[in-house]
């Protein structure tokens, strides 16, 4: 699919029929690999000039916002296509590809009535794909809460021994708990499971001999059980600190064992459930804010081509998308079907360097004797 479009308006002298045609036969003479389409755009109201003017003011803002979210979305599709392993899908308006939709654009007049003032188009538009991206915000906020928890849970699974989870490594038989004695739980250095072997036992009084195992060990730290009386844990805990080992805090339960699996099991769940249903959302509000962006652009060229070629509406409004090879090429076979002195604000690329030049209502960056601005859909 062609990624990059420009939309270019140029005045018409005789009749849009007669332009297009000679277009259609200076492309296919000099750049016959350029695809070129009419954009259709209905008679919009135009207004006063002092409204025009005003529009202009926003234009290049407002469009720079709905283009904005329209590309906030698409790389939401492409970052959840990703994690589920789907293939990535042809994105739509109402089941039409994108570049079709643009190539072959109709004027919505249910949605944007011809007859509304283009200022409340324009509002229109930004209404609209500012509450989508408001639903987007929310969305995305449910959906990445749910997946920070699982990914909280996950990193205390497979992180190291000083943070991890320990209840899927203790097994109940790993555990002595009576009236007074208990079994503690020590994470010690890797390299330092000698020192621990040869200390334990004297870090604090009423220590069980030989009572210390190694349950598990990681790339940093081993797992080690000790048992002893009660009353000394709180003591055997600061020394075995002041030694560089760390006591963790562990209770063996079944049920709460069993509580974090189903707890874990919902999350992978909801975790699965908002992402098929913020892909499905995206995939359809893509559609919306897209064709909202392609009446957006059909408002610009109008309000634009109005000030460049001045009244009534006299303009060829199309859609072109030539290769790299053939900008040049393609730039020159406009220019000479522009009769540059119809452009009552056009001045001379020498005249815009002292910044007189008008170059487009919205101030574009593109300086050409005809209304020119360039759409990309990736």
């Amino acid at each position: 699919m062609t990624s990059r479009y420009w939309v270019v308006s140029l005045p018409v002298k005789e009749s849009s029929s007669t332009l297009w045609n000679r277009l259609q036969e200076q492309i296919s003479k000099h750049s016959f690999d350029t695809p070129v389409y009419r954009f259709n755009i209905p008679n919009l109201r135009v207004g006063t000039l002092d409204s025009l003017l005003a529009l202009g003011d926003d234009l290049l803002k407002s469009n720079s916002f709905v283009e904005g979210v329209s590309q906030k979305i698409r790389r939401q599709i492409e970052e959840l296509e990703r994690i589920s392993g789907v293939e990535s899908n042809a994105l739509t308006v109402d089941g039409v590809p994108v570049d079709s939709y643009l190539t072959r654009f109709v004027w919505d007049e249910a949605k944007y009535p011809t007859m509304s003032p283009l200022k409340e188009v324009v509002e229109n538009i930004q209404s609209q794909v500012a509450k989508i991206e408001d639903d987007l915000k929310v969305r995305v906020a449910e959906y990445n809460n749910v997946r920070g928890q699982l990914n909280a849970i996950n990193r205390k699974q497979s992180g190291s021994l000083a943070v991890r989870d320990l209840s899927s490594l203790v097994k109940p038989e790993d555990i002595v708990a009576s009236e007074h004695l208990e079994t503690l739980l020590a994470v010690v250095p890797k390299y330092s499971q000698k020192d621990w072997l040869a200390c334990y036992e004297t870090l604090t009084d009423f220590v069980v001999p030989r009572s210390s195992k190694k349950l598990f060990e990681d790339n940093e730290y081993a797992l080690y059980t000790v048992t002893l009386f009660t009353r000394v844990a709180d003591n055997f805990r600061t020394n075995a600190r002041e030694k560089g080992f760390q006591v963790r805090d562990f209770e063996h339960s079944v049920e709460a064992q069993e509580t974090r699996k189903q707890e874990l099991e919902k999350l992978v769940q909801d975790q699965e459930s908002l992402r098929s249903s913020l892909l499905q959302w995206c995939y359809t509000s893509y559609g919306e804010v897209f064709s909202s962006w392609m009446h957006f652009c059909a408002v610009r060229i109008f309000a634009e081509s109005i000030m460049r070629y001045g009244l009534p509406p006299a303009f060829l409004a199309c859609v072109l998308s030539p290769a790299v090879k053939s900008e040049k090429k393609v730039r020159s076979i406009l220019e000479r079907l522009c009769d540059s002195t119809n452009s009552l604000y056009w001045k001379s690329e020498e005249d815009a360097g002292a910044g007189g030049a008008m170059a487009g209502l919205a101030g574009d960056s593109e300086t050409h004797p005809y209304v020119s601005f360039t759409i990309n859909l990736a």
